[in-house]
């Protein structure tokens, strides 16, 4: 009988997942060392690796949540569950790609029997990839895709699912080995492309899921060179010469909101891919100005969960060798974060209520790609956290330093005398005295009544704190702030620095300014914009 999504159970699913997940680890280094397409910046395995890691978690999820029920999940909840935690742990161009993938097949598998597909799954998978792509590339992920596609769909009616997913898997792999032929950077460097590759490891994941045979594994017509050369591109056909920054938060909008968006950023950058849908969306895009990048976002909806990455200046077309020497900074908005990433930072966002977990510091650590990282948590509830991310890439051979800062304004301070040409040492030893030299102080508005170091609170009340302590309650926060500031500058200071949050008007600002520049004689003042998710004010004082 024709094949159908009964075939492929909740347990497959779950199997599927983990047999992906050994895969792409087995195979991580090797796909990150072939990596020159669409920048040559070395992450591609681990990107596709960390994507199917939330995939699995979701659907491990769904089983735990049903040990103490008497049924097991269904085919829906499973395949709808690694969707979405593809989705929203997507990583990369690759791994972003990869989630619409397996979001096109859930969208099938999960109607059930009679009404969708092996076949069908994976033919709209590879239409949903390269809508969510703004310019399809051949010779890419989307090629393999594609002929995987074609291929399960030139199986007879009656083939049963070992049969549809042994032929999408060979036809991967022979589209694999012919991209080298058709993207020209991918033939100059001699290897084939790396989501492709990832790909073809995912799909031979299911072949062995279904079948309970592991497919043959033989690679060496789609290895990695030896060792990666530099691959001389003509004038005007050289990928690496693009943008600086890879930004890539999750949104929460609407379709229309997200049409606009895509053209706002298509005007942007490049490597534009946006996948999602039902008012949850993963955008991915290379650009210049990341603090236009999220600004667009901000206007299409809610982002969050936003990592800004700055490639490489010195980007080779192959794998890169490492940069000597990075900044991993935790940040409070994304506009703290488009300001720190265009120091050179590689940025984690800090959510309300949600503090970045270990795993996410040390994936950003990985990504800053460095033999040194200098790690600035900016929140002294993050010390346990970060510490446990500096050990753990330090295992992996990563030189790290972890500055204990408490605050984002002790990180910029720190961000703004890092030499990244001094010694390791004595750039940490600057850092940690600029950050330490840095008196910090934060409005809040006091959620109910409360007593505090300051007296009590009543919600709504303005709190200055200072140092971590409620030091002045306020009717508002212009005099709140002035009084934050005295308090502050009464012991000194030569600079004072304001973060102003999303909804704080400029003209606070400016009377700030002034009310430092009548009272206290040569501390000069910069002002910041924080952005989405930021306090209303953070004040520093070096």
């Amino acid at each position: 009988m024709p094949q159908t999504a009964d075939d492929l159970d909740a347990v497959a699913v779950r199997t599927w997942c983990s047999l992906a997940l050994d895969a792409l680890g087995r195979e991580r280094e090797a796909i990150d060392a072939i990596n020159v397409y669409p920048v040559a910046d070395g992450d591609t395995g681990t990107n596709l690796y960390l994507t199917v890691e939330s995939a699995a978690a979701a659907v491990e999820a769904v089983f735990a949540a049903h040990e103490t029920g008497t049924s097991a999940p269904s085919t829906a909840d499973a395949v709808r569950a690694m969707a979405h935690g593809a989705l929203i742990g997507a990583r990369g161009n690759s791994g972003t790609i990869l989630a619409q993938l397996l979001r096109g097949m859930a969208g099938v598998l999960a109607e059930g029997a009679g009404t969708g597909s092996l076949r069908t799954a994976l033919a709209r998978a590879a239409a949903a990839a390269r809508e969510a792509v703004a310019h399809p590339v051949e010779g890419t992920v989307l090629t393999v895709a594609t002929e995987a596609a074609e291929a399960a769909g030139r199986t007879p009616d009656g083939a049963g699912a070992p049969a549809v997913v042994q032929a999408a898997y060979e036809g991967a792999r022979t589209a694999l080995e012919a991209t080298p032929g058709q993207l020209a950077v991918l033939g100059r460097a001699g290897v084939v492309d790396a989501g492709g590759r990832g790909l073809v490891a995912v799909l031979g994941a299911l072949v062995e899921a279904v079948s309970g045979r592991a497919p043959e594994r033989v690679y060496e017509a789609v290895a990695a060179p030896a060792t990666a050369a530099v691959v001389d591109c003509p004038a005007g056909d050289d990928p690496q010469d693009g943008p600086a920054f890879e930004v890539i938060y999750l949104l929460e909008a609407g379709d229309e909101a997200v049409e606009r968006l895509r053209t706002r950023l298509d005007g942007l950058g490049d490597s534009l891919v946006v996948v999602g849908g039902d008012g949850l969306w993963n955008v991915h895009v290379h650009v210049d100005d990341a603090g236009a990048a999220v600004e667009a976002g901000v206007e299409a909806g809610r982002p969050y969960r936003i990592r800004i990455t700055h490639f490489a200046a010195d980007r080779v077309h192959a794998r890169p060798e490492p940069a000597q020497r990075a900044v991993v900074v935790v940040v409070p908005g994304d506009g703290l974060g488009g300001l720190c990433a265009e120091a050179g930072a590689t940025t984690v966002l800090a959510r309300p209520g949600e503090p970045p977990a270990s795993g996410e510091l040390v994936d950003a650590i990985r990504r800053a790609h460095a033999r040194e990282v200098v790690l600035l948590p900016n929140d002294g509830d993050l010390r346990h956290t970060a510490a446990a991310a500096a050990e753990q890439a330090r295992t992996e051979g990563i030189r790290v330093a972890l500055i204990p800062t408490r605050a984002a304004v002790q990180g910029i301070a720190a961000l703004a005398v890092h030499e990244p040409d001094r010694s390791f040492d004595e750039d940490v030893v600057a850092m940690t005295a600029a950050a330490g030299a840095t008196r910090y102080a934060e409005l809040a508005v006091a959620e109910r009544q409360s007593w505090t170091m300051a007296g009590i609170c009543q919600a709504g009340d303005i709190l200055g704190l200072i140092d971590g302590d409620v030091a002045v309650i306020g009717e508002d926060v212009p005099e709140t702030a002035r009084k934050v500031l005295d308090r502050m500058l009464a012991a000194g200071g030569e600079l004072v620095t304001l973060v102003l949050g999303e909804d704080v008007p400029d003209t606070l600002a400016d009377a700030l300014e002034e009310h430092v520049r009548e009272g206290y004689l040569a501390v000069d003042t910069v002002v910041y914009r924080g952005g989405h998710q930021c306090a209303p004010l953070l004040i520093g004082v070096e």
